[in-house]
Order: C-alpha cells, then sequence, then structure tokens
C-alpha cells in the first residue's frame, strides 16, 4: 500500500515480530503510522484509498483521528513498541552515560530554519555529561549544520536514511536507533517528538527544552509547539517526573496495547505464505522510484 508504510524499517518490524524474514517484508494492506504527531497520527495531506484500513500506535491516536472524521481506524502500538518486546535490554548492557540529543529536523519538502549555535548553548547549561547530537538525515548531509555541532565539541552521529518510494529502505533503522539510545542515560530535543517518546520508553530519562526552531511553511493545523506545552506539560522541560514522562510515553506509542503476532497477520493481509515467499515490488513502482538522498551516507 502505502510507501511509508515501509519508513525506517517499520514493515521490517512488525514482519520479523510475525515470524516473517523477508526482505522486502510484506506489503501492508492499509497505512501504518510512521511517526508520532498531535493529529491523526499520519501525514498531512495524505490521501487515502476509501475504505482502507488506518493503523495508528495508540487509543488517543484513534480517538483524534475519530474526531477528525476517519473511520476504519485500529490500534496496534508502534513498531518501536513491538522492537522493544523483541529485544530487551540485555542483562550486561553497559552502563548508561551522557545525553543524545535529537535537534528538531526537516524533511525533502521542508527545511528548518533556527539558531543551531543558541541551541547549543542552551545543551551546555543544562547537560553536565558527554552529549550526542543525533541528527537526521536532512540536517547531517548539510555540512554547514554539522560542522557547527562537530565544533562545538560534540559527538555526532545520524542513524541513517529512512527510506522513499520504497527505495533504499533500511530495514534495521530502528534497531541501530535502540542501540545508539541505550548508550545514554537521557534523551532530549527541543521539539516533543517520535526520539523523545523512543527514549524514554527505552529507558532514558526525558527532557524537551531549547530554541524550538522552525518549520518552512509549517503546517498549524494541529495547533503547533504551543498546543504541545498545553497537552503534555510533563514532557516539557530540562528536569522531568521520569515516572509521569514514563506513563505518557506508554500510552502514545502504544505499549500497553500489542497485537499478538496472529492478529498482526491477519490485520495486515499477511497470510502463511508470506513466510516462505516474498512479496516484491512491481515493475511500474521500481520505474518511479527516485535515488535516495542518502546514498553514500553512513551512520
Amino acid at each position: 500500500m502505502h510507501h511509508a508504510n515501509v519508513y525506517y524499517g517499520h514493515a521490517d518490524v512488525m514482519a520479523r515480530y510475525c515470524g516473517i524474514d523477508l526482505d522486502p517484508a510484506p506489503r501492508i494492506q492499509g497505512y501504518l503510522q510512521h511517526g508520532w504527531n498531535i493529529g491523526d497520527g499520519l501525514a498531512p495531506g495524505t490521501p487515502y484509498v476509501a475504505g482502507s484500513q488506518l493503523y495508528v500506535w495508540s487509543e488517543k491516536q484513534r480517538r483524534r483521528s475519530w474526531s477528525l472524521g476517519y473511520r476504519n481506524v485500529v490500534v496496534v502500538g508502534a513498531p518501536w513498541s513491538y522492537l522493544l518486546a523483541m529485544q530487551p535490554e540485555p542483562a550486561d548492557q553497559p552502563e548508561r552515560e551522557g545525553t543524545i540529543y535529537y535537534p528538531f529536523h526537516g524533511w525533502e519538502g521542508q527545511h528548518v530554519h533556527g539558531d543551531h549555535k543558541r541551541l547549543i548553548k542552551q545543551i551546555r547549561e543544562v547537560e553536565d555529561g558527554p552529549v550526542t547530537i543525533c541528527l537526521y538525515w536532512n540536517e547531517y548531509r548539510m555540512r554547514r549544520v554539522r560542522r557547527i555541532y562537530e565544533n562545538a565539541g560534540f559527538r555526532i552521529v545520524t542513524h541513517g536514511y529512512r527510506g522513499f518510494w520504497w527505495r533504499n529502505t533500511d530495514r534495521f533503522f530502528l534497531d541501530r536507533q535502540l542501540a545508539e539510545i541505550r548508550r545514554h542515560k537521557r534523551v532530549a530535543s527541543n521539539r516533543l517528538s517520535s526520539a523523545v517518546f523512543y527514549g524514554t520508553l527505552a529507558g532514558c530519562e526525558p527532557a524537551v527544552y531549547g530554541d524550538t526552531m522552525t518549520l518552512a511553511n509549517e503546517d498549524p493545523t494541529f495547533g503547533g509547539v504551543a498546543r504541545q506545552r498545553r497537552l503534555w506539560p510533563e514532557m516539557h522541560g530540562a528536569k522531568l517526573d521520569l515516572a509521569a514522562a514514563q506513563q505518557t510515553a506508554r500510552a502514545e506509542l502504544g505499549a500497553d496495547r500489542l497485537l499478538p503476532p496472529e492478529a498482526v497477520r491477519r490485520l495486515f493481509g499477511w497470510s502463511d505464505e508470506h513466510v516462505t515467499f516474498r512479496n516484491s515490488l512491481d515493475e511500474a513502482e521500481r520505474a518511479t522510484a527516485t535515488e535516495s538522498p542518502m546514498a553514500g551516507v553512513v551512520a
């Protein structure tokens, strides 16, 4: 169905959970939420095929989608929550240290505008340990932006490219992100985002602070940063109540709503044949696919 279903290897994580190890993963019959947001859980402006299922991460997301007029909405939980269920933290995991900070990012269609040097100053005022800056692929490929953080003495990483139009999909994007997050004691960002919830659910102390920056032609439909602060006050600040933040993360990522493999396979339209037969891209889609803007970039 929609190419965003395979962003960040989401379809692959769900397939592994179902005992299906194929590359590419079988097609999901419907639309799977690919990132946290404060609206319907799916990208603004996404055209839907009438009657298709919308698979969202949480009950809150289902209610928001319903209030916006969408039907056929099913709560399945975030792929990240399934990954944590499959990969519990090892008993011999090294002691966590420092903070992984995710600056607010853009994408192919919209770039971020803001003062990175000011953000660096704010990070230094808050964090008292080593800091890793995780740049999204869009900013990582901009040498000017990357050098600002490098010159500040921070460790710089990227989790890689998320994939686009079924090309250059990184099946193990989330696995790499989980390994990186588990190195750190804290997770932080200048906007509430998927990464903050991911880190919180994975055992980090969360924080949301710093210059929020702006996104070119930002869609005001869902109320922006002001609404985030109003609805999730427990997730904003340099030092947060960990128990309250963890409760919110579990709810927003649907960690309390995970389905058994049989139910996921039934919902996604994955048959027993998918265990042995690949569901490949057709030639028409291959012909219209574009090259990855992250070709050659190593995380």
